[in-house]
């Protein structure tokens, strides 16, 4: 019997087009409910997928900086996610529940 090679799922290799990274993120929104950290986590997805060191450059933030606020264990200003989304080319929507 051979043996099975498991690897850990990554998002971000799945994420290969804006429209993909839109629509990602609008559903981790539906699903997050009021979990922040999940947000931020998958802000930071989205952010690796386009290359963590283009949005430092866009931001103005570090790379550190980013992949703490945005590792679902950090805590971002409401700012920073304005900076994120504004760099990665996604914009916000708000909808009546």
């Amino acid at each position: 019997m051979s043996k099975i090679q498991l690897k850990q799922w990554d998002s971000a290799e799945h994420l290969k087009t804006e429209e993909d990274m839109a629509k990602y993120l609008d559903a981790c929104l539906q699903e997050a409910g009021s979990d922040a950290a999940f947000l931020a986590k998958a802000l930071g997805n989205i952010a690796r997928a386009k290359g963590m060191s283009q949005l430092s450059r866009d931001t103005g933030l570090g790379r550190e900086s980013l992949y703490k606020a945005l590792s679902g264990e950090g805590n971002p200003s409401f700012a920073t996610i304005l900076k994120v989304t504004n760099a990665l080319g996604i914009r916000l929507h708000a909808q009546a529940a």
